[in-house]
């Protein structure tokens, strides 16, 4: 068995989880709703206030998506229950960012504003210019998003500069020696 597939998700109150036809899986809370089907060959057990991912066969496929199954389901509950919350951080002269309609605008010293646009499903603020904070429902979406907003300037080594995640270290390089 898998050592992760076999733990419980505990459900808060006013989390319910549906399964419906062809293995549909609705997870339903005070934030909103999340979507999923099943694998062939996985099903739910429903017991006082928790959950139990279970496997048909033990095909090497079944195995290899019972813990995974079991991770998606348990941050689908904690996505619709509490939230995912993912911040970010600016460094630089001159870099900022700012919400523009449904972009998120960022000058990052290129010769032109990069306009990310914002999904429906995530809410984005800036503080400060230079702290933006992502939040929504679904694990996926909301580090997807913060990790495509760093990869337009990822923190450099020489002088810090770029985006990074709040409380990332970046390791420092000294740079060139004048003898």
């Amino acid at each position: 068995m898998s050592r992760i597939g076999k733990k419980q998700i505990d459900l808060p109150e006013k989390v319910e989880i549906k399964v419906g036809d062809q293995s549909d899986l609705i997870v339903e809370g005070p934030k909103g709703k999340l979507e999923w089907s099943l694998p062939a060959g996985l099903g739910l057990e429903q017991e006082d206030g928790s959950v139990t991912v279970t496997r048909d066969s033990e095909e090497r496929e079944v195995r290899a998506m019972h813990g995974t199954a079991r991770s998606l389901i348990a941050n689908m509950v904690e996505g619709v229950s509490s939230g995912f919350v993912k911040e970010l951080e600016i460094q630089g002269v001159g870099f900022r960012a700012s919400i523009k309609g449904k972009d998120l605008d960022l000058n990052l010293g290129f010769s032109h504003p990069v306009l990310h646009p914002i999904p429906d499903e995530l809410t984005v603020t800036v503080e400060e210019n230079t702290k933006i904070k992502v939040e929504g429902i679904d694990k996926q979406l909301v580090g997807q998003f913060a990790a495509d907003v760093r990869s337009y300037y990822p923190p450099e080594p020489y002088k810090g500069k770029g985006v990074r995640y709040k409380d990332e270290y970046v390791r420092r390089k000294q740079g060139k020696s004048v003898k």
